[in-house]
């Protein structure tokens, strides 16, 4: 029954785009000391080595950096970056003090070549200073129930107690990936984008090789200190399954996250969530006191491991009432669908019917008597 409820040292690479094994028998043995791959919709764990062991994760922690600037909204507003944030040691996208930038262009900084002055400097944007973001930062963790998560810094370089856990880190990258404009940046080999001062024309290039090495890869994240080590976090989809997977401390980790795949797709399904059909909202100003909605399309399936589909939740997200006039088609709501408490993705509600506005009944002239003497 459905439930409604209201930047990187050298490595020895194998050269060429790596086609994936039909199924691989065997769980890998990986060089990393903390590996996951999880179900991207419904966070099952598919493989596991150390992964909920906190670690620092470099670069990696730019996942949440950029996807709160996504958020934080102007993604296209035009502002002149903060000269101290930009001052930082290692990886860059190649800012100067008074460059011109957009949250966006900061973003492509982030998410491309690992620039720990985009970091810095989409941090002071919105939070005002680095202290203030990484509060911004631990309390969306804790929205996401990362419980092995504490951010310090925007960039990732290393703060007393800055870390993670790579099954964390998978969570978090599944969130990050449902946001389109976070999708569409790191699944980008390479962005051409325009700041400076004045902006001028350049291309920003992905650290993340998987992205050509292994077909079916589309994120999303790369990061390297000397205390971290290799940290990678990657995306793939085949044959409608999306697995998320997360290395920490791997020497070998390109390699690590084909085998991982060739043995999780092996492992893993699909299903189709069952909508419920009988859906309605509070009416206010109609003739009736409800209306009738549908989902608009159907939703994706799901990967999953072990869940059935009657395990899916599903949550009707919209305002206290709607207001008459209305049209059917119109979107009013969402229908959230989740899976042991995390969201795996939300479905347009839209009316069934139309609803015409009720008005207010024509109040009777009271007759005037005139008594004569």
């Amino acid at each position: 029954m459905k439930r409604l409820v209201p930047a990187f040292t050298a490595v020895l690479l194998t050269v060429g785009l790596h086609f994936p094994v039909a199924h691989a028998e065997e769980a890998p043995e990986v060089s990393a000391k903390a590996a996951v791959v999880v179900s991207a919709d419904t966070g099952e764990v598919v493989y596991s080595h150390n992964s909920g062991e906190k670690l620092p994760m470099a670069s990696t922690t730019k996942i949440m950096s950029a996807l709160l600037c996504i958020e934080s909204g102007g993604l296209n507003e035009p502002f002149v970056v903060d000269s101290e944030a930009i001052h930082v040691e290692g990886s860059s996208m190649g800012l100067q003090e008074g460059d011109i930038v957009t949250k966006y262009a900061l973003c492509c900084g982030m998410l491309l070549p690992s620039g720990n002055d985009a970091a810095n400097a989409a941090a002071v944007r919105i939070a005002g200073s680095n202290e203030k973001f990484a509060e911004l930062m631990n309390a969306r963790a804790q929205e996401l129930g990362l419980t092995r998560t504490y951010f310090v810094t925007p960039s990732g370089l290393e703060g007393e107690g800055h870390g993670s856990s790579a099954y964390d880190m998978a969570l978090l990258a599944s969130a990050a990936l449902r946001n389109p404009v976070f999708r569409d940046i790191c699944s980008s080999d390479s962005i051409k984008l325009e700041f400076g001062n004045p902006p001028y024309t350049r291309w920003l290039r992905n650290t993340n090789k998987l992205l050509s090495m292994y077909s079916g890869t589309y994120g999303v994240k790369t990061g390297f200190t000397d205390e971290a080590g290799r940290c990678l976090v990657s995306a793939c989809e085949r044959g409608g399954r999306n697995l998320v997977c997360v290395t920490l401390n791997d020497r070998n980790d390109w390699n690590d996250h084909m085998a991982m795949y060739d043995y999780a797709f092996g492992q893993v399904h699909t299903a189709e969530p069952e909508l419920p059909q009988d859906i309605t909202l509070a009416l206010a100003g109609g003739e009736n006191e409800s209306i009738h909605v549908r989902a608009e399309a159907p939703p994706e399936p799901v990967t999953v491991l072990a869940a059935d589909k009657d395990e899916l939740t599903y949550t009707v997200i919209s305002p206290p009432f709607i207001y008459a006039p209305i049209k059917a088609g119109d979107e009013l709501g969402e229908l959230s669908i989740s899976y042991d408490g995390h969201e795996i993705r939300r479905i347009p509600l839209c009316a069934s019917e139309d609803a015409e506005y009720r008005s207010a009944p024509a109040k009777k002239k009271k007759k005037t008597l005139f008594f004569g003497r």
